[in-house]
């Protein structure tokens, strides 16, 4: 087993180093934050992740883990580092680096065996590169430091399932050392590992979260049309499904895309086709799609309501996707601040991300609106006049067509996720807005459409 110290204690860094721990190795987690560090080392975990805490207590408690600001010790005899900090989206598109170079440069003051240096973080491509030369340029210690390549590809809300049970593990290496060193770390993961160079391996990173992305995209674009010529998307995307080139995943339309990866990922990687001259035009497709389709619901809810004004909103689902807390990129970030400027009165129920909304929108009054937040379904839409609901929760999937009915005052909901079947909102009477399908409201200039011609079939 090898010793290996993990830079960053977000969702890639801390997910890497617990599940490192658990296969075996001696790990040491190293983070800035005293305040952070000592919450992980009483066994919390910073970031709601399925599964993490627990593994974090256990190994803990066997002694394969630590969590530490001293990056000094951490990194001076470890056999490998894994850099797994932050790579934020810039006003250009493009990725932030600088963490990546502050964590470069304390590993070349700092070691003293030879060291395997292994970017996990999402980075431009050729980044590596330069980190191995920035590495060397500021190397204290007469030893040999190689950078490797090691993209993740976690979901958030499945990180620690999807790290000890991944599909593939990618490794970019430019020296046969560099591989089998990385290769005998994953060894006792049992999983397939493929080995390419440092340059594919950032690109297949990028290109893998943007087809994703770009299938999305594709998806809601259809739904779009659907909702025109009177398809149905959901009986489309189980059409498609079948033919096992397209495949059953991603096919569920909805209001887009969010969470840290596909909207950093797909703009990054508009600017780096824009910095070497060629026109990514499915990308910025699936990038443009992709903001238009957030705030969908709010568009129609607009079409149908006069005002927000003096209405009570219910809002369900504020985090990007269930089973997280993170908000980055959410579909309530857009909507919320518009409906708050339109007058609504918003209450609104999320399981675990209204802590971190409420550090965005505080409760109370904002300009001619206000927001509530409530901890349950029911108080959100008690004598409601409309309901949004923005993340399939399971405690909002599990709440029936008749509650809408039953509690509020106006049973007018828009779904941005498709919950619902159409015709079991309809048996209830609730008034049924979701995307690409048909909508529950009545037709009414079909229905004035056919009374002009039953008029002009009795003269």
């Amino acid at each position: 087993m090898f010793k290996i110290a993990v830079a960053g204690t977000g969702y890639v860094g801390l997910v890497a180093g617990v599940c490192f721990a658990e296969v075996g190795h001696q790990v040491t987690c190293v983070d800035i934050d005293e305040k952070k560090v000592e919450i992980m080392k009483s066994g919390i975990s910073p970031i709601y992740e399925t599964g993490l805490e627990e593994l974090m207590k256990k190994n803990y408690n066997a002694g394969r883990i630590e969590y530490s600001t001293d990056y000094q010790s951490a990194y001076k005899d470890a056999d490998a580092i894994f850099i797994g900090v932050g790579t934020p989206e810039q006003p250009d598109g493009s990725a932030n680096l600088s963490y990546i170079a502050t964590v470069a440069r304390q590993i070349a003051e700092s070691v003293e065996k030879d060291c395997l240096v292994v970017v996990k973080s999402t980075v431009p491509v050729g980044t590596n590169d330069k980190v191995e030369q920035f590495i060397q340029d500021f190397l204290v210690n007469d030893v040999k430091v190689e950078v490797a390549s090691n993209p993740e590809f976690l979901a958030q809300g499945s990180a620690v399932h999807d790290t000890l049970h991944a599909e593939r593990i990618i490794i970019g290496t430019e020296s046969k050392w560099a591989e089998e060193l990385l290769m005998k770390i994953y060894e006792p993961f049992h999983l397939p590992i493929v080995s390419v160079n440092r340059r594919s391996a950032e690109m297949i990173k990028y290109a893998s979260n943007d087809f994703l992305a770009l299938k999305i995209s594709y998806m809601n674009d259809i739904a779009n049309l659907c909702e025109l010529v009177g398809a149905d998307i959901q009986d489309v995307a189980k059409g498609m499904s079948f033919d096992e080139r397209i495949g059953s995943k991603f096919l569920n339309a909805g209001i887009g895309f969010g969470g840290s990866c596909f909207p950093k990922d797909t703009k990054a990687l508009d600017y780096i086709a824009t910095q070497h001259g060629y026109d990514l035009k499915t990308v910025k497709a699936a990038i443009d799609v992709n903001k238009e389709q957030k705030t969908m619901l709010y568009k129609k809810a607009c079409r149908r309501l006069i005002t927000f004004s003096g209405l009570k909103v219910a809002v369900l689902g504020l985090t990007f996707k269930p089973g997280t807390d993170d908000l980055r990129e959410a579909a309530s970030l857009e909507n919320v601040p518009l409906l708050l400027e339109r007058g609504a009165d918003i209450y609104a129920y999320d399981p675990v991300g209204a802590n971190n909304f409420a550090k965005v929108h505080p409760e109370g009054k904002h300009g001619l609106g206000s927001i509530t937040y409530v901890s349950n379904v029911e108080d959100a839409l008690k004598d409601a006049n409309v309901c949004f609901i923005f993340t399939e929760w399971g405690e909002i999937k599990a709440i029936t067509p008749d509650t809408y009915k039953k509690l509020m005052r106006t049973p007018l909901v828009y779904d941005g996720r498709n919950i619902y079947p159409v015709d079991e909102m309809q048996t209830a009477g609730v008034e049924y807005h979701s995307i690409g399908r048909k909508s529950t409201t009545r037709d009414v200039a079909k229905e004035s459409r056919i009374l002009e011609l039953h008029a002009v079939g009795n003269e």
